[in-house]
């Protein structure tokens, strides 16, 4: 399957593939609060690859609306997740989410 530019749409999947078990991989094992955050905007990356991937081998423009629907909502859960990982920071001194179980009501 070739899309418009030459290059073949299986390339984009690989691509988005790897970004994507990186970013599931990141959040899996790692314990930093901040480092989860990058994990996850490169999963939604890895969206946003397909999307834009797919939109181009089928001529549409209708995925490419949808990768600036997923940004607006990634720049909102960063905006989200920051001010919280400076709460926890302020409370605790630390990032690792680990010491979260310590947190009581």
């Amino acid at each position: 399957m070739q899309p418009q530019n030459g290059i073949p749409i299986d390339y984009y999947i690989w691509l988005a593939a790897a970004l994507f078990t990186i970013g599931v991989l990141g959040v899996l094992y790692r314990r930093n609060a901040i480092i989860i955050f990058m994990c996850i905007e490169l999963m939604l990356n890895a969206v946003n690859v397909l999307l834009v991937a797919f939109s181009t081998y089928l001529n549409d423009a209708a995925g490419q609306v949808f990768v600036f629907f997923i940004m607006a909502v990634a720049a909102a859960e960063v905006a989200v997740g920051l001010a919280i990982l400076i709460m926890m920071y302020r409370n605790t001194k630390t990032t690792d989410i680990n010491i979260l179980n310590r947190l009581k009501w």
